[in-house]
């Protein structure tokens, strides 16, 4: 246990272009091991013979062997590079919230985003952060990714006040949730992991989302809407993806301010 300590210690104090140095020469790798036709990974361009289970109960055909992606990931990326602005070559502030390893070289690559990361305990992010807290002033970014973050604060709607408070108006976030519900539920006296786990589907999970959580996020200022994977991805596309079509993008838009 204290060997794998220092071992994380070390890699952090690395300088972060040597990290994705390696993370590459990784993914690279994996690329020859797993090289076939069956399947295709959108974010690192992997064609792989397959996709490996992932989940608590297993979920087949879900996980990149070469770049650990997964559905949601997958989907996520399509949706950026064919449905939003965040390609068009045009200066953008991106805050990413809960930085997934794999998407952050890809997205520090990206020349006209200026890129921040941020966590609450994640010691590789940018930006140390709470948040419902956060500590940079209103209209800051131009851009949020905040992926299955909410599901796990308490105080969720502070959560999405700031979110919408940082976002400039005409600025654009996906803010995804895990959809495992017909209806949002949940309970603040459900504290112990153990129960949480039995009710809401993880030990650090404090509700379970439905489609109507939407709604809380339209109520903070947002002007929300529900994109489905099947208006993104053609009905051939789902087997070699790994994606499933119960899958959905809340994309979510801070209006312009009127004069």
């Amino acid at each position: 246990m204290r060997l794998g300590n220092a071992s994380k210690r070390l890699r952090r104090q690395l300088p972060k272009s040597i990290i994705y140095f390696v993370w590459g020469i990784r993914e690279h790798r994996r690329k020859l091991i797993y090289s076939g036709k069956t399947h295709y990974c959108p974010i690192c361009q992997s064609y792989v013979r397959i996709l490996l289970p992932v989940g608590n109960p297993p979920r087949q055909n879900a996980l990149c062997p070469v770049c650990r992606s997964q559905e949601r990931h997958r989907l996520d990326w399509i949706f950026l590079r064919t449905m939003t602005d965040l390609f068009d070559k045009s200066i953008k502030r991106l805050l990413h919230v809960a930085p997934e390893k794999f998407f952050i070289p890809r997205f520090i690559r990206i020349k006209n985003i200026h890129y921040t990361s941020a966590d609450l305990i994640d010691a590789y992010a940018m930006l140390r952060l709470d948040l419902t807290n956060i500590p940079v002033c209103k209209d800051s970014y131009d851009v949020i990714y905040c992926s299955h973050v909410l599901e796990h604060i308490q105080n969720d709607v502070g959560a999405i006040t700031e979110l919408y408070r940082v976002l400039r108006p005409g600025g654009w976030a996906l803010l995804q949730v895990p959809i495992t519900a017909e209806r949002t539920i949940e309970d603040p006296n459900i504290v112990s992991p153990e129960e949480r786990e039995r009710v809401f589907g993880q030990k650090d999970h404090v509700r379970r989302c439905g489609l109507d959580y939407i709604e809380r996020i339209q109520a903070a200022g947002f002007m929300a809407e529900i994109v489905t994977a099947a208006e993104i991805i053609n009905d051939d596309g789902f087997q070699k993806l790994g994606i499933t079509k119960d899958r959905y993008i809340f994309y979510c838009k801070k209006l312009q301010e009127v004069a």
